[in-house]
């Protein structure tokens, strides 16, 4: 009877009873259909995605052992010199190299007094590369999937619309970063407190 019953369901015939039990039929078919699309959905992850990511991941933590760990802390601490590299250039790197949530490590390369805006602009810059560079924040991949499949379904291209949010998240965590840092002076020096 139940392999009759998913039968039934896979080739989309539905029985032909009105009333109660008809409409209990149809509101069957549809919560055993949206496991189905949850399913099918959970199966492009296993076949796509999944495996491009831990490629991806496996490839920069190549990349970072090719270089050498003490070449990127060099290149963190020259990125934390400047007010406009220490909100933009700093998170990139972090997010990049060591990815969502290692990259808030990177502070360590910071004064204290720069410390909570840096974790300001690097937690506001987790999302935007997605679209470029996936391995970044694989946990929170569906945000940028749920995205790019909207402009999908406009006809659009993705890759303008990746680099633009790349660019517009750029602007965003320096901006964030501005407004943190003075903030947090800001409460530091009302409170008597010396970072």
């Amino acid at each position: 009877m139940q392999e009759v019953y998913f039968a039934l369901l896979q080739e989309g015939q539905t029985a032909e009873t009105g009333g109660f039990f008809g409409a209990l039929g149809r509101a069957a078919e549809g919560f055993i259909g949206l496991f189905q699309a949850g399913a099918d959905t959970f199966v492009g992850f296993v076949t796509n995605i999944i495996p491009l990511l831990i490629v991806l991941l496996t490839a920069f933590y190549t990349l970072i052992n090719l270089i050498g760990e003490d070449r990127v802390q060099r290149v963190a601490r020259f990125a934390a010199g400047t007010i406009f590299t220490r909100y933009t250039l700093l998170p990139l790197l972090a997010v990049f190299f060591l990815t969502n949530p290692m990259c808030y490590t990177f502070g360590t390369f910071l004064d204290e007094k720069y410390k909570p805006a840096f974790y300001d602009s690097a937690v506001s810059f987790v999302h935007p590369p997605l679209g470029l560079f996936p391995h970044v924040n694989a946990a929170e991949l569906f945000v940028w999937l749920g995205v790019a499949t909207g402009i999908q379904a406009l006809g659009l291209p993705l890759g303008d619309l990746a680099v633009r949010y790349l660019l517009a998240g750029l602007v965003v965590i320096f901006i964030r970063g501005l407004i943190t840092q003075y903030i947090t002076f800001f409460l530091a020096r009302r409170q008597g407190v010396e970072l």
